[in-house]
């Protein structure tokens, strides 16, 4: 693919966001429809849309319109470089540029444009991170460090870093958690080395792995995680040494979020028990009940202990 044609793709993925469809069902809709593009067009175009969506408020001002043309146009005007170079009709590239979207365009007004916050969001991120506000604001508008969490039932920190580096990833330990690594060179070859193949590493938030090394789990309990989604956090308490003998259950209101644990827990060499909805106080008493409801992903959710016979 051209780079104007990853631009048009890229467009036609954003506007699927936009009008309500999550980013991953529409960039893999995209991609099974796209078998002409290689594994650098498809990761091209997953960095374009993300990029537009991390920076949207300010992409928009650039570009002069929200829409996916808009946001793309915004992305190559914030990169210093001509949408007229990729905006040329040709082939599989975007249409020229009109007239009002080549004069179009502004830089943001206002910290909330500026720092791709909803205005709301503002007053509320100064007050509760004073002189770090717009520090942790800019972080949310760059890529996300790739974070590793180490099963430990399987592996060692120091295997695992060896293991990554044979297939080319070199990862480093994360002072956030016991068991974290981040990924510096190599993270979308993650996916295809041994160690995670065969369960020694998963992908795993700092967060969510500091919250689940801070949480106690007597031997022998029935640990509950109700709002599971993809079973990250259960996988995690379940990968510890020292928790032998527990038994796991995970459940979610909408058990389709559940369809990727089985393949998951087996690879990690962990037995998780998937609850339909209304079928988890069939099983109960539990020791412990994990909720992260809806699951953030900022890894603060809430762990229960259970009452004897609760």
């Amino acid at each position: 693919m051209t780079p104007g044609a990853r631009v048009a793709a890229a467009i036609g993925v954003l506007d699927a966001i936009l009008a309500g469809q999550p980013a991953e069902q529409a960039l893999t809709r995209w991609a099974r429809g796209a078998r002409y593009a290689g594994s650098k067009d498809r990761a091209a175009v997953r960095d374009h849309v993300f990029e537009a969506l991390r920076r949207r408020r300010t992409l928009a001002c650039l570009g002069g319109t929200g829409t996916g043309r808009g946001l793309m146009i915004g992305a190559i005007r914030a990169a210093g470089d001509d949408p007229d170079t990729f905006f040329t009709g040709a082939g599989y590239a975007p249409p020229p540029l009109d007239a009002a979207e080549r004069q179009g365009g502004r830089p943001p007004a206002g910290d909330g444009e500026r720092l791709d916050l909803p205005d709301w969001l503002v007053p509320v991120f100064r007050a509760s991170l004073g002189d770090g506000a717009e520090a942790a604001a800019e972080a949310l508008r760059q890529r996300a460090p790739v974070i590793l969490r180490v099963n430990s039932s399987m592996s060692s920190v120091l295997q695992s870093i060896d293991s990554l580096k044979q297939d080319g990833v070199e990862a480093e330990p994360l002072e956030i958690a016991p068991t974290a690594l981040r990924v510096v060179v190599g993270a979308r070859r993650v996916a295809r080395s041994a160690a995670y193949l065969e369960g020694r590493v998963e992908f795993q938030d700092g967060s969510s792995r500091a919250a689940m090394a801070a949480l106690g789990v007597p031997a022998g309990a029935r640990v509950l995680d109700f709002c599971a989604g993809g079973g990250g956090k259960v996988l995690a308490l379940a990968a510890r040494a020292g928790d032998g003998g527990a038994t796991w259950f995970a459940h979610d209101a909408d058990a389709g979020r559940m369809k990727d644990l089985p393949a998951r827990a087996e690879r990690a060499g962990a037995r998780v028990t998937c609850l339909a909805p209304g079928m988890a106080a069939r099983q109960a008493p539990y020791d412990l009940v994990l909720c992260d409801a809806p699951c953030s992903g900022s890894g603060t959710g809430g762990a229960l202990p259970m009452p004897s016979g609760g």
